[in-house]
């Protein structure tokens, strides 16, 4: 099973167990997100603040339930308006196998991220909300990370904008001949998109990477840790 980076496929070795998920760049060990999920799962239990809760239920699904929730209210959001009402925000928890334990509970959620009481939710309140906060420090690593990716500067990746900088010749689909190089890539910026590599629409915009890494961090304890995964994954100076 070969592990995935940028530039050669072949992750620098981190401390810790290898990852869950070798496809998954900068994403967290096997022993990180077990951690995350068992520590998520307690909170989910005892946690009595509405969002706190709800985010903990997100994340006891892994490290990639935030950009996967992300996803299914980017689908349900038809209009582009960017507004959420009380029906959508519970169709789209539980079309995303997360469930509280009354609608009390699912008003109570809504509520709190709904911050100026206007009865509907603005998308990117909700995102903030569920993503918890992100240390500043880590933040301007994963812009970083972002900026060099996407080389044209549009603000969002694509297949291109890889080519030249993600090395495929390490891949054994390349290798034997079934992906072509273009196939790799965008199998690649498939993981950032959906859940579990749902098809998207070919490119990463800086929301579906930050939701990624927002399921990482909340995976990785010590900002010292993330600095260096960050940095050796993405070569970054």
């Amino acid at each position: 099973m070969y592990k995935s980076s940028m530039y050669t496929l072949s992750n620098p070795k981190k401390p810790g167990s290898r990852q869950k998920d070798p496809d998954m760049p900068g994403g967290a060990t096997t022993r990180q997100e077990g951690s995350m999920i068992q520590r998520a799962k307690q909170e989910a239990k005892t946690e009595t603040d509405p969002i706190k809760k709800l985010r903990a239920i997100i994340l006891s699904r892994g490290s990639a339930s935030i950009k996967g929730i992300a996803r299914v209210f980017r689908i349900m959001d038809d209009d582009g308006d960017k507004q959420i009402s009380i029906k959508e925000f519970k169709k789209g928890l539980k079309d995303y196998g997360v469930f509280l334990d009354s609608p009390e509970e699912f008003q109570a959620a809504f509520d709190a991220c709904d911050s100026d009481g206007g009865g509907t939710l603005d998308y990117d309140e909700f995102l903030i909300a569920i993503r918890g906060p992100i240390p500043k420090c880590r933040e301007t690593l994963i812009r970083a990370a972002f900026n060099k990716l996407d080389k044209d500067g549009s603000g969002e990746i694509t297949v291109d904008d890889l080519k030249g900088v993600y090395s495929v010749q390490q891949h054994p689909k390349y290798q034997n001949g079934e992906w072509t190089e273009d196939q790799i890539l965008q199998k690649y910026l498939e993981q950032f998109e959906g859940n579990g590599g749902c098809k998207g629409d070919g490119k990463i915009t800086w929301d579906e990477f930050m939701d990624y890494y927002a399921g990482v961090s909340a995976s990785v304890d010590t900002n010292a840790y993330f600095d260096l995964m960050m940095r050796s994954v993405w070569k970054l100076g």
